[in-house]
């Protein structure tokens, strides 16, 4: 057999399996394993019946344009209602000029990384952060420092101290500030309103990019929590805003944008031209005409009671079934809740082979999503998928693992 490796660029050669794509390929074969893996919406939400007539009024009414190749930002009509969106949802307004449609959030992740780092450029993340981001970043050549977090988001003042202890050569690497500000992945915590401000002094001090992933805002389950987003607070033009429909409608649809502003934006969609000319045309349609029609608005009020009552669920079965020895997050929104075991030697990456053959339950290990060797002793748990019934069942399972491992 012909040796292709000779053949690898060095990204090929160094990178790495997302953990979360591999266990689910792996668990497409294992039905009787209850997963906790993905950050997947219950299927229970999808609007097939809106979809189906969306879809059909699309190609009758939009016709070849809806078949056909588009521009590279987006369909001129999509970026409308993405901006109408935003300003209903978000309280902010853009220029449909500044928006480009993109092939779901991972892809705006990758098409940034590409415009904006060079071999050895700094990205500062939040630790823990969403696993995909950090390959994307390392893909381009970033080196990553995280930055702690607790119950209220990113600890900006470590942030600021990490800044102001570099010297003036480390700190002109620095491009930007990653952060999930609402309803974090993989922790499910939010940035409070001070720290938000913080964020936005340190950006400016230092003259840096934040780019602000929010996939969860949308799906917050506590009252008081701020969802206000920092481009809502940004009035210098500093935020780089990434959002998706993959979790408020339908992830197969792969749809997401950026918004960003005048020669950042020209340049973002000059690297997208070559990545993959343009995202599909026909679920940009059918994504415009969910935000017009108010899909969207009716998948979000059915999810954020479904969602509240299996994280509760989850909760109250970790507090029942989970050892002494174990911290785990109290999510506001999103899809998950991360756990840590302090039990000497425990490694869930290393147990995971074991949890799905013998105790057939299923997580991420927590060791990806941290950018310094920590977490061996972390995971990642999902809620939002699996039934009730799954939840209680799966939980006993995953505290029976730690106890006996």
């Amino acid at each position: 057999m012909l040796d292709y490796s000779k053949y690898y660029s060095n990204l090929a050669k160094r990178i790495k399996a997302s953990e979360i794509r591999e266990i689910l390929a792996i668990l497409k074969t294992k039905r009787d394993v209850i997963s906790f893996a993905g950050g997947i919406p219950d299927p229970t939400l999808f609007p097939k019946q809106e979809l189906v007539e969306i879809a059909r009024d699309v190609i009758e009414q939009y016709g070849d344009d809806a078949l056909q190749y588009s521009e590279t930002k987006g369909v001129r009509e999509v970026r409308e209602a993405v901006c109408k969106f935003m300003y209903a949802k978000k309280g902010f307004k853009c220029d449909l000029e500044d928006v480009i449609i993109t092939t779901g959030s991972q892809s705006a992740l990758d098409i940034i990384a590409r415009t904006l780092l060079d071999p050895g450029d700094v990205v500062i993340t939040e630790n823990p952060s969403y696993l995909a981001a950090i390959g994307a970043f390392k893909n381009a050549g970033g080196r990553l420092i995280g930055v702690d977090i607790d119950d209220f988001g990113m600890k900006t003042h470590v942030l600021e101290e990490i800044l102001r202890s570099m010297s003036e050569v480390e700190r002109s690497k620095v491009k930007f500030i990653y952060t999930i500000p609402v309803a974090q992945n993989p922790a499910g915590v939010s940035l409070s309103s001070e720290r938000k401000k913080h964020l936005l002094e340190i950006a400016s001090k230092y003259d840096l990019l934040i780019l602000e992933d929010d996939p969860y805002s949308y799906i917050v389950f506590e009252e008081g929590v701020d969802k206000t987003p920092l481009k809502a607070l940004d009035r210098e033009g500093r935020v780089i805003y990434i959002s998706t429909i993959s979790k408020i409608l339908a992830p197969g649809l792969r749809i997401g944008w950026i918004i960003s502003l005048n020669d950042l934006t020209r340049k973002i969609e000059l690297v997208k031209q070559y990545v993959d000319l343009h995202s599909p045309t026909f679920t940009q349609y059918i994504t415009a005409e969910a935000i017009k029609r108010g899909v969207i608005d009716k998948v979000i009020s059915r999810a954020i009671p479904l969602y509240k009552a299996k994280r509760d669920l989850m909760l109250k079965a970790m507090k029942e079934h989970f050892p002494e020895y174990t911290w785990y997050s109290k999510p506001v929104g999103g899809l998950f809740i991360f756990a840590y075991v302090y039990k000497e030697g425990f490694d869930a990456g290393k147990l995971l082979p074991l949890a799905i053959e013998k105790y057939k339950v299923a997580y991420v290990p927590g060791g990806s999503f941290h950018v310094d060797g920590r977490g061996a002793n972390s995971m990642r748990i999902n809620f939002s998928y699996s039934t009730y019934e799954q939840i209680i069942e799966g939980i006993k399972r995953l505290a029976t693992l730690i106890k006996e491992n």
